[in-house]
């Protein structure tokens, strides 16, 4: 259940910033749910191969790196997911860095609406 919940934010979150940012586009709420999904895939398995193989580059920038891993990934949502179009690299790693911040802000959101249904 938590899962879904994270997706649903997620996707939420990808219509925010899509529609925050110039150069990113995505056609609806099904197509922002999809790259959700699929971004949560890449995640999940392909980000922590591309840390490993990358390993150096991220230690000698300080960490830096680690957002250029985040904008591939997302370009390569945009290749998969058709409705979802990303313009270029820089978009790419604006986006990524503006989706962190709203997905972060949403679920804080959500846990102080969960707290104060606990009271």
């Amino acid at each position: 259940m938590k899962y879904l919940l994270k997706i649903l934010i997620s996707s939420l979150a990808v219509l925010i910033t899509t529609y925050l940012m110039p150069g990113v586009k995505v056609d609806g709420y099904i197509t922002a749910l999809l790259v959700a999904v699929v971004l949560s895939i890449f995640n999940t398995f392909l980000r922590p191969v591309l840390v490993i193989l990358t390993i150096q580059a991220t230690v000698f920038s300080f960490g830096l790196f680690l957002l250029v891993i985040n904008a591939f990934i997302i370009l390569l949502v945009s290749h998969f997911v058709k409705g979802f179009t990303v313009d270029s690299f820089w978009q790419a790693l604006i986006f990524s860095i503006v989706l962190s911040i709203v997905t972060s802000i949403l679920a804080w959101i959500g846990k102080k609406t969960d707290q104060k249904k606990e009271e």
